[in-house]
C-alpha cells in the first residue's frame, strides 16, 4: 500500500521537477542567444520573473550568461532534494554538505537532458515538417544548433543527409554516464534522489 509520504514525494517531485525545468529552459535560452519574443520563451520568462526579479538584485549576468536564473535552478533543485530527503525520513542535517553537490549533479543532468530531447524532437520535426514555421520548432532549432554546428563542422557533406545529430546523442549520453552516473556514484547520492538525474 501506497503511504501519504509517498504520494507527496511524488506530487512534489512532479511540480517541482516542472519549475526547475523552465528555471533551467531560461538559463539556456540565453545561453543559445534564442528568440525571446518567441512565445513559448514568453511564457517562460513571465513563469520566472517573480522569483528572479529579486535574485538578479544580488546576482549580476556575467558575460552573457545569467547566473541568477541559474543559481535559482541550483536553489530549487536544492530545496526539492531537501524536502524529499525529510519526507522520508532521513536527518536533513546529515545531508546538508553534500545537498549542495548532489543538486549541482541534478541541474547538470538536467541541462544535458533539455539538449538529448530537444535533439530527438528536431530529429522527428525534420523529418514530418522540415523547415516548420511553428513557434515550438523554432525554439527547438535554435536550442539544438549550438550543439549541432562543431559536429557539422567537422563531418563532410553527404548529400543533404545529416549525421551531426548522432554524434551529438553519442557526446550526450557519454557524458552523462561518465560524468553524470561517476559523480553520483562517488559522492553516494541516495536512491531516492535519482528521479533529479
Amino acid at each position: 500500500m501506497i503511504g501519504l509520504n509517498t504520494a507527496l514525494i511524488y506530487v512534489l517531485q512532479t511540480l517541482g521537477s516542472l519549475y526547475l525545468l523552465i528555471v533551467l529552459l531560461r538559463f539556456i535560452l540565453q545561453l543559445v542567444r534564442a528568440d525571446f519574443y518567441n512565445p513559448l520563451s514568453q511564457f517562460v520568462l513571465k513563469a520566472t520573473q517573480p522569483l528572479l526579479r529579486s535574485l538578479r538584485r544580488i546576482v549580476p549576468g556575467f558575460g552573457g550568461l545569467d547566473l541568477a536564473s541559474l543559481l535559482l535552478a541550483i536553489l530549487v533543485q536544492m530545496l526539492l532534494m531537501l524536502v524529499t530527503l525529510a519526507l522520508m525520513g532521513y536527518g536533513v542535517a546529515g545531508f546538508l554538505p553534500n545537498v549542495l553537490v548532489w543538486s549541482l549533479i541534478g541541474v547538470t543532468s538536467l541541462f544535458l537532458k533539455v539538449f538529448f530531447f530537444a535533439l530527438i524532437v528536431s530529429v522527428i520535426l525534420s523529418w514530418v515538417a522540415p523547415g516548420s514555421y511553428n513557434p515550438g520548432a523554432q525554439l527547438i532549432n535554435q536550442i539544438c544548433e549550438p550543439l549541432l554546428s562543431p559536429f557539422r563542422r567537422i563531418l563532410p557533406n553527404l548529400g543533404g543527409l545529416d549525421l551531426s545529430p548522432i554524434f551529438a546523442f553519442i557526446a550526450l549520453n557519454l557524458l552523462d554516464m561518465l560524468v553524470i552516473g561517476n559523480l553520483a556514484a562517488m559522492t553516494q547520492m541516495p536512491k531516492i534522489l535519482s528521479p533529479f538525474m
